[in-house]
C-alpha cells in the first residue's frame, strides 16, 4: 500500500514563521560542547550557507534542526515547529540530504526516487527530476554501482521530490565533477526562486559565495561571523590582496623575507600562493622580482579584494583540523 503524507494543519503564525529560529542552542557530548549557545535566524525563501572547519559543530547544528538530536539548552523552531515535539507535523515540510547518500545499496536509482515520492502528498514528477539531474540513463542502476557524484545527485533528488518548504543539504556537491556541480547550483537557484528555503553546509567557499544569500561561519560550536557574502568580504581598498600560481613547494619563508615588513606568503594549496597584507605596487614588484631571481614563472597573478576563503581562514585559522 502506498503511504501518502497528508498536509498538516498549522496555525497562521506557524505558516508564516521563519524557516529557522534558534536561540541559545547548546549540545554537549560528554565533556565536549559541540554547539555552544548559538543564535540563528533564517527568513523563508533564503539560501543560508553554514560554514566551519571539521568538528566546528555544523552537522550537530543541522541534526538538532532536523530533530535527530535533542538540545541540552536553548530552543529550535523550524518553520514555526519544535522538531522534537512536533516531529510528525514537521517531517512532510522538510527535505534532508545527509552526507553519504542514505539509500538502500541494492535499490535502483529510479526505484529509490519513486519510493520517496510515494510518501508525499504532491511530489514532483520523478522522471522529470531524473532528467533534470542527468540520472535518466542510470535509472535501473543499483545505488551501490552509481558513481559518487551520481549518488549525491540522487540524494538531492530524494530531498526535494516531496516539494519541501525547507531543505537541509549536507555537502550537496561533494564528489561531483564541475559540470554536475554547476547543474546542481542552477537547481538550487531555481528552488530559491520558487520560495524554498535552503540550508547547506559546504567546504567549497566558491559554492557558498556563489549561492548564499547569507553565510554563517561557526567554529568550536560558536558563530564567529554572519552576513551576506558581500558584507563578509568587503573591507574596502585596504583589503586588496595578491594571489598567484607557480610550481608547488616554493620557499615561502624566503619570499616573505623579500617583501616589506608585515607581509607573509602562504601556499594555500599546492601551487597556489597568497600574500597576507594590503597589495601595493611595491609588493607586486617584490613578488615578481623574487620569482624571476628563482627562475619561477608566476602565473595567474591576481590583485583583488579578499574572497570568502580568506575570511574563513582569518577567522578559523590555517591549521589542519581532524
Amino acid at each position: 500500500m502506498t503511504v501518502v503524507s497528508e498536509s498538516p494543519q498549522r496555525t497562521d503564525s506557524e505558516a508564516t514563521a521563519p524557516a529557522l529560529d534558534i536561540t541559545g542552542l547548546t549540545k554537549r557530548f560528554g565533556a565536549t560542547t559541540a554547539v555552544d549557545g548559538i543564535d540563528l535566524h533564517m527568513p523563508r525563501g533564503q539560501l543560508l550557507a553554514l560554514l566551519g572547519p571539521n568538528g566546528a559543530g555544523k552537522t550537530t547544528t543541522v541534526e538538532l534542526c532536523e530533530g535527530f538530536l535533542r538540545p541540552d539548552a536553548g530552543s529550535v523552531r523550524v518553520l514555526g515547529l519544535d522538531p522534537i515535539a512536533a516531529g510528525s507535523a514537521l517531517r512532510p515540510l522538510i527535505g534532508v540530504m545527509p552526507q553519504g547518500g542514505g539509500a538502500y545499496p541494492g535499490i535502483g536509482c529510479a526505484e529509490m526516487l519513486r519510493l520517496v515520492a510515494s510518501c508525499a502528498a504532491n511530489p514532483l514528477d520523478a522522471d522529470w527530476l531524473l532528467d533534470v539531474l542527468g540520472l535518466s540513463s542510470c535509472g535501473r542502476t543499483p545505488f551501490k554501482r552509481l558513481s559518487g557524484g551520481q549518488q549525491q545527485r540522487l540524494s538531492l533528488a530524494c530531498a526535494i521530490i516531496t516539494r519541501p518548504e525547507l531543505v537541509f543539504l549536507d555537502e550537496p556537491t561533494a564528489g561531483m565533477d564541475p559540470q554536475a556541480r554547476r547543474l546542481v547550483w542552477e537547481l538550487l537557484g531555481a528552488l530559491r526562486a520558487d520560495g524554498v528555503s535552503v540550508l547547506l553546509t559546504t567546504h567549497l567557499m566558491e559554492e557558498a559565495e556563489t549561492l548564499a544569500d547569507h553565510v554563517v561561519i561557526i567554529d568550536h560550536g560558536r558563530i564567529v561571523a554572519s552576513g551576506s557574502p558581500a558584507a563578509l568580504t568587503d573591507g574596502g581598498a585596504e583589503n586588496t590582496q595578491v594571489r598567484f600560481r607557480a610550481r608547488a613547494g616554493l620557499d615561502t619563508g624566503l619570499l616573505t623575507a623579500a617583501l616589506p615588513e608585515g607581509y607573509a606568503v602562504h601556499e594555500t594549496s599546492p601551487g597556489s600562493y597568497h600574500v597576507d597584507g594590503t597589495a601595493d605596487p611595491q609588493v607586486i614588484s617584490a613578488v615578481t622580482a623574487w620569482c624571476a631571481q628563482q627562475g619561477v614563472l608566476a602565473e595567474q597573478l591576481h590583485v583583488g579584494k579578499r574572497d570568502l576563503e580568506d575570511v574563513f581562514l582569518e577567522l578559523t585559522g590555517r591549521e589542519l583540523r581532524t
